[in-house]
């Protein structure tokens, strides 16, 4: 259990700033996470690892000669924001482009997603590689969806080894993707991680069992088994890793033994014993081997091997030099570059708001309808943690705290400059998007801004605006997420909140009770995902244990829009012959 911390919702900020004094000869705090102390003398491409918070010592003690150029940071388990991301990359970008590499998580992919679109807008050279080495999370048919756990190491390693050998984007994004090809792992685990403050672990398992296929996000293993010895451990990982031998692999490996945070060093060198045999019988050479603590879950009991196949390509850059806070290979260059260039991004100008006095006087209702939804899920952040708990990491609870506080103050501030309620929306949904992180986080933080976008500052909305708000949201957060109803997600409460409220606006019902009977619609299909199974986000490959729970995602926003309702529809007039909301027809 984790015991040292003050106040547990800062728990991973004050770990990074401390990381950061630690090692201020290495690395340099910028917002959204960490670079290198030193920007490059000449161009090179920027190798940016990134992701939620405790898996130390990924990503941020992997910034360094030779591995990343800077790492974004989420909160723990968390999707960093895309402004995080965006913020790090402008921190770590020296002329020759930049590449964000991480493991495949829904959060991930969309907010590293978002960014990358808003540097390219600015003429910035960008990529993405995904990790996706967990052979436990998806079948080989399915490759492109598995998660991505220790062979994140592997895969950053290659990369920053190019990049740092002068590869351009392209090369090092080629390399990448080609080391994880060639990339497999597959993990247990013991016992379960505790988050900062909380009273007990994520997951438990009785005696004698184990979780085979864990993932590094706190979640148990895909399914239980009897504790098996080191020996018949060893064996298992060892025949299920050779079973998904590349075609025309090599015979050279590099091998990754990791614990995930409370497994002693002994017990992998007890491991080893048999893993490192079994490999080498089967015609292998192992090149430089690494058993340690590389990516981590907290304090979660378990292991994980992970196996590269290496060719004369990747061989050369798995063996280079490498200089960073946690890990040490061969003598790296030094750290060379300007030693000036230690100023953050600048923050963006402070905006300048137009809008009626209709606009703004719904602004306040905006405002009171965000606080009222900010009390609502503080009293319920661990009720929605326990849910999230079932079949994910358990941070859903406090991921929607993160973001609701975020967005109350950010929409109160607008409100305070004379923002309309367009411009307060729109400010909430940013600062929810950039505190919550996640996938709910990128998701609510996307939806609030186009629900405001569409309303606009000019007048109190009507019903049919208002509907065509709600309409702008629902489609700004299928089009991201491309969840569909049946999927499991916050989508299967929000169609239906949308079909109904849209349906009798045009039939003229009074907004109030239009808006009611819409939040009942949501609420009972929030309740009806207990009997699915996710196809969509972290949950899927625990898609057992989720059934006869409801989706958090849908249960949080079925909550939400029965708090807003009587306070968003107070203001607002019926219509006789209301015009029709924009997205009706779809």
């Amino acid at each position: 259990m984790t015991k040292i911390f003050n106040d547990p919702s800062e728990f991973a900020e004050e770990a990074l700033a401390g990381f950061c004094d630690v090692h201020s000869g290495l690395v340099r705090q910028v917002p959204g996470g960490a670079v290198r102390r030193h920007r490059p003398a000449a161009p090179k491409v920027a190798v940016l690892a990134g992701g939620g918070s405790g898996h130390y010592p990924a990503f941020a003690g992997l910034i360094g000669s030779g591995l990343a150029d800077g790492a974004v940071v989420g909160n723990i388990f968390t999707s960093p924001s895309a402004q995080q991301a965006y913020a790090v990359a402008k921190a770590a970008e020296s002329g020759a482009g930049v590449v964000f590499t991480y493991g495949n998580y829904a959060g991930d992919v969309l907010n590293f997603g978002i960014a990358s679109e808003r540097l390219a807008a600015e003429g910035i050279e960008v990529e993405n590689v995904l990790v996706t080495d967990d052979i436990a999370s998806a079948p080989p048919s399915e490759a492109e969806k598995r998660r991505g756990i220790a062979g994140d190491f592997t895969v950053f390693k290659i990369m920053g080894a190019a990049a740092e050998a002068g590869a351009d984007l392209a090369e090092v994004v080629r390399l990448g993707r080609k080391a994880n090809s060639l990339t497999r792992t597959i993990g247990s685990a013991f016992h379960g991680c505790t988050f900062p403050g909380a009273d007990s672990p994520l997951f438990t398992l009785g005696d004698g069992q184990m979780g085979l296929g864990l993932g590094i996000h706190g979640e148990p293993g895909l399914f239980d088994t009897d504790l098996p010895s080191a020996k018949e451990l060893g064996q298992e990982f060892v025949s299920r890793i050779l079973a998904e031998t590349p075609p025309g692999a090599g015979d050279r490996l590099a091998v990754i033994l990791n614990g995930l945070g409370s497994t002693k060093h002994e017990e992998l060198f007890v491991l080893w014993l048999t893993v490192a045999p079994l490999l080498r019988d089967a015609g292998y050479t192992l090149v430089l081997p690494e058993v340690g603590e590389l990516v981590t879950s907290l304090d979660m009991s378990g292991v994980s091997l992970t196996v590269t196949w290496l060719d004369e390509e990747l061989e050369p850059l798995w063996a280079a030099p490498a200089e960073t806070p946690a890990y040490r290979r061969g003598v790296a260059a030094a750290q060379t570059g300007d030693r000036s260039a230690d100023a953050a991004v600048d923050d963006a100008a402070e905006t300048a708001f137009e809008a009626d006095g209709g606009s703004r006087s719904y602004a306040v209702q905006c405002v009171a309808a965000l606080e009222a939804t900010r009390q609502a899920l503080h009293d319920a952040e661990g009720w929605l943690g326990d849910l999230d708990a079932v079949a994910g990491d358990g941070d859903h609870g406090r991921g929607m705290v993160r973001g609701v506080d975020a967005a109350a103050a950010a929409g109160a501030a607008a409100a305070a400059r004379g923002a309309g309620a367009g411009s307060v929306l729109a400010a909430a949904g940013d600062a929810w998007a950039d505190k919550a992180g996640g996938t709910s986080g990128v998701l609510w933080g996307a939806g609030l801004r186009a629900w405001g976008e569409a309303l606009g500052n000019q007048q109190t909305p009507d019903a049919g605006a208002l509907a065509s708000g709600i309409s702008a949201f629902t489609a700004r957060i299928t089009g991201l997420g491309k969840a569909e109803a049946g999927d499991k997600t916050m989508v299967d409460a929000l169609l239906p909140f949308t079909r109904t409220l849209t349906r009798q606006v045009l039939e003229g019902t009074e907004p109030g009770q239009a808006w009611a009977s819409a939040a009942r619609e949501a609420d009972a299909a929030a309740k009806a995902t207990a009997s699915l199974r996710p196809l969509k986000g972290r949950a899927r490959p625990l898609a057992g244990k989720s059934v006869g729970t409801p989706d958090p995602g849908a249960t949080s926003l079925a909550m939400i829009f029965t708090v807003m309702g009587p306070i968003l529809t107070a203001a607002i007039r019926s219509q006789h012959a209301p015009s029709q909301p924009a997205g009706a027809r779809s």
